[in-house]
């Protein structure tokens, strides 16, 4: 049977690599949105925890229950680390939606009442005129657009791009308020 260290020393190996790969997730975004210094940061705190963790498992390669921890929390890391990002929501995003037809200029006005920045451009499609709208916003934003647009106008083509930066605007006024 296993004994209480072996459990406990699985165990720790498990929650240090959820803890690094989560660090690490964090750390690329960082790297991302341009704030190299508190990357750099997370990153030694990293790759510290994964060194202990990692000399734990090579120390013993015999012993499996180290290897399926570390490998568990490899996997478990990724997941925590996804939902970490979604939840800080840093920066911004940029959506363009394409209205179906008959909502074109009302969407635009609606989302303009409700705070947002829009740019509305002529375009021409396979059906004919079309109005784009561009909308810049800032990431934890992005649940109340959606829940207008699905309230409003479940027809529209909707594509998020990630906003690496932004300069000027309207998103500038907003930032400063």
């Amino acid at each position: 049977m296993f004994t209480d260290s072996l459990i406990l020393g699985a165990l720790l190996i498990f929650c240090l690599r959820i803890i690094d790969v989560s660090m690490g997730t964090i750390r690329i975004i960082y790297v991302f949105k341009g704030r190299r210094w508190i990357a750099a940061g997370i990153g030694f705190v990293e790759i510290t925890i994964f060194i202990y963790a990692l000399g734990n498992v090579v120390a013993n390669l015999d012993n499996w229950v180290n290897i399926i921890a570390y490998s568990m929390g490899f996997a478990g890391g990724t997941i925590l680390g996804s939902v970490i990002e979604e939840k800080m929501a840093l920066g911004f995003m940029t959506v363009q939606i394409i209205p179906s037809t008959g909502h074109q200029a009302d969407l635009a006005n609606l989302l303009r009442e409700e705070g947002f920045g829009v740019t509305a451009f002529d375009a021409w499609g396979r059906d004919g005129s079309k109005v784009v709208l561009l909308v810049h916003l800032f990431r934890k934003d992005w649940g109340k657009l959606q829940e207008i647009l699905n309230n409003r106008d479940q027809g529209a083509f909707i594509t998020v791009m990630d906003t690496r930066s932004t300069k000027g605007g309207y998103l500038k006024l907003l930032k400063k308020k």
